[in-house]
């Protein structure tokens, strides 16, 4: 097992000004820890990371294909999309098929994550909507799956709801932890959020590659992130960019308060990082130090990663006094 030191730096000058630790580990499909660091077995919030497998048991159904829904649905339902117009259409077409609308969404409106989906509503004078949330996608494919198993529609982002409920069960295959005594609290859009270790989190995600050879469901998600990248994230989102500039080698799923969950296809290697204190600036430099450490990226990164990796810190009239990088 590799040790490895994921601390990021924000330097000032030639000085660092601030330190934000990185937790992390690297599992193998076997269950084999491969590289850690600080501590792999760090219990976090999985966050947007857990979206694959909650939509997992409603593909698994049948009920999914039954609406006729394809490979762009099920992207949008693994999201945490920015809110632009091709995202907000696609999960308002998702409600249209199953006869409800944005007021059935349990997920609140937020203003869109991108810069381009915030610009084009001002543009058109409108306010956010719940189509607008992140989670959209996700939420409009549990309401399918509740509607589509005869269950209330009212209700579905509860813990007791049926539906949660068969989400629950289905985890414990992927992350070995018993649904009875898998913890849960309530995530940013309403819905149940799955408290695990970092090395729970990075086997479940290796392990959806490993059973990808006979479990159908498990190979059409991530080819399906793979594929449409856009639709996971959107335009110049983190893990729409890696998968990008990967070809989908690798597939990424961003987590709110610094948790990340990356998968090395080829290696059937996963990894789960948590930033410490939470900050989004580290987080995604340390994904890609990590990913050059499991030599998982070129040896000389295309520009698009290159400027996630190093990003500058700027005054107040723009001009660059630091940087934000890997320490190491």
């Amino acid at each position: 097992m590799r040790a490895l030191d994921l601390t990021i730096v924000a330097t000032r000058g030639s000085a660092v000004e601030s330190r934000h630790a990185v937790h992390a580990a690297v599992v193998a499909s076997s269950g084999d820890l491969v590289a850690a660091a600080g501590s792999p077995d760090l219990v976090a919030h999985w966050r947007s990371c857990a979206k694959p497998f909650q939509v997992h048991p409603f593909l698994a159904s049948g009920l999914f294909d039954a609406l006729g829904w394809g490979e762009s649905e099920l992207a949008l339902a693994c999201a945490s999309h920015g809110g632009e117009p091709e995202h907000v259409a696609l999960a308002a077409s998702m409600l249209r098929t199953i006869g409800l609308e944005e007021g059935d969404l349990a997920c609140g409106a937020h203003e869109p994550l991108t810069a381009r989906g915030a610009r084009l509503l001002r543009e058109q004078g409108r306010a956010s909507s719940r189509l607008h949330n992140n989670c959209s996608g996700k939420h409009a494919a549990m309401l399918a799956s509740a509607r589509g198993h005869g269950w209330p529609s009212l209700g579905y982002e509860l813990p007791g709801h049926p539906l949660q409920v068969a989400i629950r069960r289905s985890l414990a295959r992927w992350t070995g932890v018993a649904s009875g005594a898998l913890e849960i609290a309530t995530d940013g859009c309403g819905v149940p959020v799955f408290i695990l270790s970092l090395r729970q989190m990075a086997l479940a995600w290796a392990r959806l590659q490993g059973e990808a050879r006979v479990d159908r469901p498990a190979a059409r998600i991530l080819d399906a992130m793979a594929r449409q990248p856009f639709l996971v994230g959107g335009t110049e989102r983190f893990d729409t960019v890696l998968m990008e500039e990967t070809d989908g080698a690798v597939v990424a799923k961003v987590g709110a308060e610094g948790v990340h969950c990356v998968l090395v296809r080829e290696q059937e290697i996963a990894l789960a990082i948590k930033v410490a204190d939470g900050s989004p600036r580290a987080q995604y430099p340390a994904v890609l130090r990590l990913l050059q450490h499991l030599d998982a990226l070129p040896h000389t990164l295309s520009a698009r990663l290159q400027d996630l990796l190093v990003t500058p810190v700027r005054d107040t009239r723009g001009d660059i006094v630091g940087d934000i990088r890997p320490a190491a």
